[in-house]
């Protein structure tokens, strides 16, 4: 007895992945009114000196012969006070010290250093001799309170300093105002009553304005809008809502900055096996990750239990982002899932995203409406419900040679949709390509005819997912790029 088996999954709650290696843990030290020591007179040790005093500590620095840096550091430090001493370090100035810095000259020196430090318990940095240290200085980018802290483990400084160099120009120096009042308000907004989900909308707002306007000086008049916002916001937060989010077609950089917003502040991401595995990273780490997938001819879960998924839970209060590949609003079942919030009376957005078609033309620097080729672009799904080709689709549009047609999962159906296509009208010379993974890493693509490509698709063994385009304007691939081979499906071009 022959017995079948439904081809469905369930909805399965992704691990989060692992934390990559770290060659160094980033952390940041409170060393307001604590004791740190300085060994050595050098510049290099003044500098030192002075991020200790920036940073709020007693620096006590040892010293037989200051240079002139320090002594005029000690004279008008940035915060914390700045003491020196004239004459050597002892193992007894060590203990008691929250962190303890050497400019030692030979590494004799740097081992006693180190070894007072270990066994005082303090941990040590020994300037420009890293097998000595416990921790490592970065370089930084100052918008106190914002900091941030760059290392690359001593293995490239001047690629740290580029880097803050770049950070440097993208981060504007108002935002330290900003930062400064987030701390001020923090205490404020947590004991205002709001809930979680409505204080979270408060910084989410906040933050917003303060991207919007870093120049402005925050005002008392600014948390008292944002406030009585999110308190007119706390009903509806609190029911919870749902967000269609295009992820594009792979490529991370190709994410709009709302979809960004929209995982940063997600609860709960319900996403599909088309969405690349970098665009989750941009997710806050705490939302959970379920993946709901649902793949042409492969395991699915169905579009019921994903609807009755998405709308439980934000009747729980949370904010939910469905994350679909490409465009939601291009074949992926938006509007039923628009629907079923509705009818559930569930806030409902939607984040437009990146098409296949449009990240794959990009790739290809090849316009889907290039002048006198093509006069207009139409989408085409390869296969409907049942998994079969569809037998409504207008075969004589498909053949119009001024079009640009785009066929979406295309791979079990392309032969019969060609074979109709061409009994239509349309030219099997007509060019075609089809692109598969379209704008990530391992971006492959065959350019040929559209009455070669099905049996060249075929034999090529493509990964998913593919998307087929089909018109003029692809003329000038043909007879510039070379073809895939069979059985040697390779990215072709940049």
């Amino acid at each position: 007895m022959n017995v079948m088996f439904a081809n469905t999954r369930t909805p399965t709650e992704a691990k989060p992945p692992r934390m990559e290696p770290l060659s160094r843990l980033p952390v940041f030290l409170a060393l307001e009114g604590k004791r740190a020591v300085v060994a050595g007179g050098t510049p290099a040790a003044a500098w030192k000196a002075e991020l200790l005093s920036a940073a709020s500590a007693e620096v006590e620095v040892y010293a037989a012969e200051p240079c002139e840096e320090l002594l005029a550091l000690a004279a008008d430090p940035p915060r914390g006070s700045i003491f020196i001493h004239r004459r050597a370090w002892y193992v007894d100035d060590i203990r008691g010290a929250a962190i303890a810095i050497g400019a030692c000259e030979t590494d004799d020196e740097a081992v006693h250093f180190a070894a007072a430090g270990k066994a005082a318990g303090v941990p040590v940095n020994v300037i420009d001799k890293p097998k000595f240290c416990d921790f490592a200085f970065g370089a930084i980018v100052n918008r106190s309170p914002l900091v941030i802290g760059i290392s690359t483990d001593g293995a490239a400084p001047v690629f740290g300093q580029a880097i803050r160099a770049k950070l440097e120009a993208l981060i504007p120096r108002g935002f330290a105002q900003w930062a400064e009042a987030a701390r001020r308000w923090r205490s404020d907004v947590k004991s205002s009553g709001l809930s979680f989900n409505a204080r979270r909308r408060f910084w989410q707002m906040f933050t917003a304005h303060a991207v919007a306007h870093p120049g402005d000086e925050p005002q008392a008049y600014d948390y008292e809008r944002l406030l009585s916002a999110a308190t007119a916001e706390s009903e509806s937060a609190g029911k919870g809502s749902v967000t269609l989010v295009g992820a594009g077609p792979g490529d991370p950089e190709l994410l709009t900055l709302r979809a960004v917003r929209a995982l940063q502040s997600a609860d709960v991401i319900l996403f599909d096996d088309l969405v690349s595995p970098d665009i989750l990273e941009f997710a806050r780490r705490e939302a959970k990750k379920m993946l709901v997938g649902k793949t042409g001819h492969g395991p699915a879960c169905k579009q019921d239990e994903i609807n009755g998924l998405m709308v439980g839970l934000a009747r729980t209060g949370r904010r939910v982002v469905r994350l679909k590949g490409g465009d939601p609003m291009i074949f992926g079942r938006a509007s039923e899932e628009i629907a079923a919030c509705r009818k559930a009376h569930i806030a409902v957005e939607v984040v437009p995203g990146i098409t296949a078609a449009q990240g794959a033309a990009s790739r290809l620097c090849v316009s889907l409406t290039q002048r006198h080729e093509a006069r207009r672009v139409q989408y085409v799904t390869g296969h409907g419900a049942d998994g079969a080709l569809p037998n409504d689709i207008d075969w004589r549009s498909l053949a119009d040679p001024t079009a640009t047609s785009i066929v979406y999962m295309p791979v079990k159906t392309l032969g019969e949709l060609t074979a109709r296509a061409i009994t239509a009208g349309l030219d099997p010379a007509t060019p075609a390509v089809a692109v598969a993974r379209a704008t990530r890493p391992d971006e492959a693509r065959i350019v040929s005819t559209i009455g070669e490509l099905p049996d060249r698709l075929a034999e090529s063994g493509l990964p998913g997912p593919v998307v087929v385009m089909i018109g003029r304007t692809f003329g000038g691939l043909v007879s510039t790029t070379a073809q895939v081979s069979s059985g040697d499906a390779r990215k072709i071009g940049s």
